[in-house]
């Protein structure tokens, strides 16, 4: 049997456009003789598709589109499609209950009819996934044959069954949620599956893909089969799904993979697999392009996709970027470079009476580098104008002190006004720039650098912004840069937002490992502030007042554009804290 795995890139919703899409990859697939055809998790759709499954006629039009991918389709070949279902898919709108929920299901394609259908059995409900609220769970195991090989059909989550631990070992709310739920793929073996297709949508996160090896290499270990797994690439909204489909056997060692496809691209990766009678065939392992890539190679592939398929499926051709000659700005400008192409980037230089030469000339520098155009527009005369036009009603209000956080803030708005009025204008998408750090204690300005349509870094940490620089230096070729992109001057000198004179971050937040070590254990990992103290020796003044302004600074993230997700734990759907609340765990730090 040859088996094809379309590891393709969706757009949620563009349902006859998803549709061509997969019947193309499917004939030359068949083109290339395989027997059996498989996409991921809700192809059709497109994952996430989110209240589009509630909305009337929705799943009813993503069914017609399957129904005629099988009409046109080669009838020897076994396809297998991911798309909603309802119960009763023949029902008029008059005849069906609306409220009753559709599932995650499989469609088998064979002879240009629907020869099977598995109805995913585990729905998860934590962090970005919301799939009890769309979705009823399937009960029962579906095996199919073809070409004498018996398939078990599964989707994501039954394989994974919530054991994506976080990087502390943990599972919030997920250890047990399927605690009286029969394992999907110990019923498939049962039935007699000798390979397991699982069709998914999983979002990267940065060390989730060995995970994932590790939970299949753990089910073929124990039951003997091969396991075929299929994942969406592409990015919608502020998910990113990397892809890196690839084919299990067992082995000596429990599990080896004789075919992977490359991450963050379209491939249809197509294995040749004999029927077992015993033993799979034994075959020559091939390198896992996940084992083999750097951190910070996978986050730059990341983030270049996630900015590139957000910026083209919502319609931007181009995209703006405030430069300061700071790292954070450089680094977003290098992704929106690749992503987009450097002829379609804008930077914006909007240098202050406080802005040092160097900022502008490290800026000017950078734009140079990525080759990207650039505009100065200076807001000195602005920011005056703007300062002496509020003095007065400030002194009236008996407000004397015209020297604190509100006049520098006004620096920060001014560039949000220019930089929007550009955005309006038709320079394209504006870019934030600001990264997890400072979003997390609230080292950002609401409707000043917050502004913008999406948020590059918000899920990368200061100290892996330094990281990503120098790692694009170092690799610029690979990274699709004739020479290195990021001034040193950017990664070396203190870092600054230079809104009053000789300013440093330092001056009122702690050295960015320190910070980011505190927001990795209270954000990702919610451990309890004294646990923080305790394991870590941080003295608990620091520790507290971190807390209390990751806690304080929840309103600005709620304000935030959108923001892409690469970490377990990302400031956006999947941590959903309320505003008014008095929950004071840095209280019992008192020393």
């Amino acid at each position: 049997m040859r088996l094809a795995l379309i590891q393709c890139n969706p757009t949620v919703g563009d349902l006859q456009a998803n549709a061509a899409m997969i019947l193309a990859r499917a004939k030359e697939a068949a083109d290339q003789e395989a027997d059996l055809i498989v996409t991921p998790e809700l192809a059709i759709t497109g994952y996430p598709p989110r209240d589009l499954i509630t909305q009337e006629g929705f799943v009813d039009d993503a069914r017609q589109a399957i129904l005629k991918i099988a009409a046109e389709m080669p009838k020897r070949v076994t396809l297998v499609v991911g798309t909603p279902w309802r119960a009763h898919p023949d029902a008029g709108p008059s005849d069906y209950d609306p409220d009753e929920r559709p599932t995650n299901s499989l469609v088998v394609l064979r002879k240009r009819k629907i020869i099977a259908r598995y109805q995913k059995r585990l729905l998860p409900s934590y962090d970005v996934f919301d799939e009890d609220r769309y979705f009823r769970s399937g009960d029962d195991p579906v095996v199919i044959e073809v070409d004498g090989i018996r398939v078990g059909l599964s989707i994501c989550e039954d394989l994974w069954r919530a054991d994506d631990v976080d990087a502390d070992g943990n599972r919030p709310f997920r250890s047990n949620r399927y605690r009286n739920r029969e394992d999907p793929v110990t019923d498939l073996v049962d039935l007699g599956a000798q390979l397991i297709l699982n069709p998914s949508a999983s979002p990267f996160v940065l060390g989730k893909g060995m995970r994932q090896r590790k939970i299949i290499a753990g089910h073929i270990k124990r039951h003997d089969i091969a396991i075929a797994a299929v994942n969406q690439v592409g990015g919608n909204d502020d998910l990113i799904f990397d892809g890196h489909s690839a084919v299990f056997i067992p082995s000596e060692d429990g599990a080896q993979i004789i075919a992977a496809a490359d991450g963050f691209t379209e491939q249809t990766l197509i294995v040749k697999l004999k029927k077992p009678e015993k033993n799979w065939s034994k075959r020559d392992e091939l390198p896992d392009p996940i084992r083999e890539s750097a951190p910070m190679s996978l986050l730059w592939r990341a983030l270049v996709l996630g900015v590139r398929d957000y910026a083209h499926k919502c319609g931007f051709k181009s995209a703006l970027l405030g430069i300061s000659g700071g790292i954070d700005s450089a680094v977003t400008a290098a992704i929106a470079a690749a992503a987009l192409q450097p002829e379609n980037v804008l930077g914006v230089l909007m240098p202050s009476r406080y802005s040092s030469d160097h900022s502008v000339a490290d800026a000017q520098a950078l734009a140079d580098a990525l080759k990207i155009n650039s505009i100065t527009i200076p807001i000195s005369q602005a920011h005056e104008a703007a300062e002496q036009t509020i003095a007065p009603a400030f002194v009236q209000l008996g407000w004397d002190d015209l020297s604190g956080i509100t006049e520098e803030n006004l620096q920060s708005r001014l560039r949000g006004v220019i930089t929007m009025a550009l955005s309006n204008k038709g320079a394209g998408l504006l870019l934030t720039t600001g990264n997890k750090s400072e979003l997390a204690v609230g080292y950002c300005t609401l409707y000043g650098d917050m502004n913008g349509g999406l948020a590059v870094l918000s899920d990368v940490t200061k100290v892996q912004v330094y990281k990503l620089a120098r790692w694009l230096n170092e690799n610029h070729t690979e990274a699709g840069f004739e020479t290195p992109p990021i001034p040193i001057n950017s990664i070396e000198k203190p870092p600054s937002a230079e809104l009053r004179p000789n300013q440093r971050d330092q001056d009122s937040l702690p050295e960015y490992e320190v910070l980011d070590e505190i927001i990795e254990r209270y954000v990702e990992h919610r451990q309890h502030p004294r646990r923080i103290i305790d394991e870590t020796g941080i003295d608990w003044e620091t520790v507290a007042r971190i807390v209390r302004l990751i806690d304080l600074n929840e309103y600005k993230r709620k304000q935030m554009p959108i923001g892409l997700k690469v970490s377990s734990v990302a400031f956006g759907r999947g941590r959903r804290r309320p505003l008014a609340q008095r929950y004071r765990p840095e209280q019992s730090c008192d020393g």
